[in-house]
């Protein structure tokens, strides 16, 4: 391996099988590598279109080490996967990002705290281990409004509750299961941006520019590059996706969530080191989509321009949603991207698509 470089027709090993997981491998095969998928879920969307799949629990150490065999680098595609079956896997591979951070960012109070340590604003916020905790944290944060969230496994807006002028504890505890939990300031913002930053070796970060997102139920539902921002703001969430991606020590990618409050000012809500859903615009609107952004940061690659092709409205298709397909490929400005899933359930991601507006020469 030279140089840390991960040669064209090698094995890249995937941890998750979801959509992002597919993506990747599509866009791995248009640069001449192969894709391994490691996932406990038998026909899932990547396992389509990959090299080879393996299905197994992602606490099988057996499993995980024969896996390693089979790879020349070691990714992931989602964050909730248990940290010591990467750390197995980084005694025997190349594991790109390390494994300290998806330990990070799998957990909303040491992510936090990994915030306040580097300096980048964010939200106040409360540990909460039990009833108790919630009613000292309401009190510490003050305010009529705060928002709970269990401290793992929660995404698109499951495992939280909003509490309102600090009346329904016992019930808000009880709908997150009584498990550990984070009560956050709630901010008063004007939009939500994120922006999506790539480092490879000992190259320079690039950073996509900052995409505005709007969400439904706790669910992306578009992201529009440009976004309507000042460009102060434009290059201050920037410098702070840089500053994170440095501080991580990332080889990767990390999708930086932001706040944008009134005054302009930012706080980071949240990060994920793999591909992200705010970035999908990249596949039809920017000279290098995030998925092969992905693939050239964690072979070691130079890393691909980040120019906006056009500007460019992304939509997820939830649900049934999907079903409107043969309306949306009637229009000629319409890129649709469809994930391979069989059943469309209530908030589940069954694709997406691209709406370009094109500027004639």
């Amino acid at each position: 391996m030279k140089n840390n470089i991960i040669p064209v027709g090698s094995v890249i090993g995937i941890i998750g099988g979801g959509q992002l997981g597919r993506m990747t491998a599509l866009a791995a095969a248009n640069l001449g590598y192969k894709v391994h998928i490691y996932t406990p879920e038998e026909n899932s969307p990547a396992s389509h279109v990959a090299y080879k799949t393996t299905v197994a629990p992602y606490e099988d150490e057996v499993a995980i080490k024969e896996f390693a065999k089979q790879v020349d680098v070691v990714s992931f595609e989602f964050e909730n996967i248990p940290h010591d079956s990467v750390e197995v896997l980084e005694e025997i591979i190349p594991v790109r990002p390390r494994w300290q951070v998806l330990h990070i960012a799998q957990n909303r109070i040491r992510e936090k705290n990994f915030f306040k340590e580097i300096g980048v604003p964010t939200n106040r916020f409360y540990e909460v281990n039990s009833l108790e905790d919630l009613k000292k944290g309401v009190e510490f944060l003050g305010g009529d409004k705060a928002l709970m969230k269990t401290v793992e496994l929660g995404y698109d807006g499951k495992g939280q509750a909003l509490i309102k002028n600090g009346e329904n504890l016992e019930e808000a505890w009880e709908s997150i299961g009584k498990n550990a939990a984070i009560l956050e300031e709630w901010i008063p913002f004007e939009k939500e941006i994120s922006v999506v930053v790539a480092k490879s070796n000992d190259f320079d970060a690039l950073c996509y520019p900052p995409a505005e997102n709007v969400h439904k139920k706790g669910i992306l539902h578009t992201s529009v590059v440009p976004a309507n921002i000042s460009d102060e703001t434009r290059a201050a969430s920037i410098d702070i996706a840089h500053e994170i991606a440095e501080k991580l020590g990332l080889r990767g990618l990390v999708a930086v969530e932001f706040f944008v409050k009134q005054d302009g000012g930012l706080l980071v809500n949240e990060i994920a080191p793999r591909p992200h859903n705010s970035g999908h615009w990249t596949m039809d609107g920017c000279v290098t989509s995030q998925f092969e952004q992905f693939v050239r940061a964690i072979c070691g690659l130079p890393l691909g321009a980040v120019d906006i092709l056009a500007p460019i409205k992304m939509l997820n298709l939830i649900g049934d949603d999907v079903n409107g397909w043969e309306e949306i490929v009637k229009n000629p400005n319409a890129k649709l991207h469809l994930y391979g899933k069989r059943e469309a359930r209530e908030g589940r991601k069954m694709g997406h698509v691209n709406y370009i507006t094109y500027v004639s020469c």
